[in-house]
């Protein structure tokens, strides 16, 4: 393999589904200001998922209804020109 290809800074970081609220501790090299308290006591940033494997209808085996209405007017909402 190429010398240099991946970087060098993972840390460990909490993943957290914001569309079940589930959360899990991984590595990763992304950047994040928030900070939560994990189960072993120590504090890790947050990342935050839209979807992961604990709420995506394929792993599941579940199908979910999932809001686009209203994230396509919160966002034309956002971004309308006035």
């Amino acid at each position: 393999m190429k010398k240099g290809l991946h970087p060098e800074n993972y840390r460990f970081v909490v993943f957290k589904d914001m569309s079940n609220g589930d959360s899990f501790l991984g590595k990763s090299t992304a950047s994040s200001k928030e900070t939560v308290k994990w189960e072993d006591g120590n504090e890790y940033p947050v990342i935050k998922l839209e979807i992961s494997s604990t709420s995506h209808p394929f792993f599941t085996g579940k199908n979910m209804l999932v809001d686009t209405a209203g994230r396509i007017d919160k966002f034309k909402k956002k971004y309308a020109k006035k």
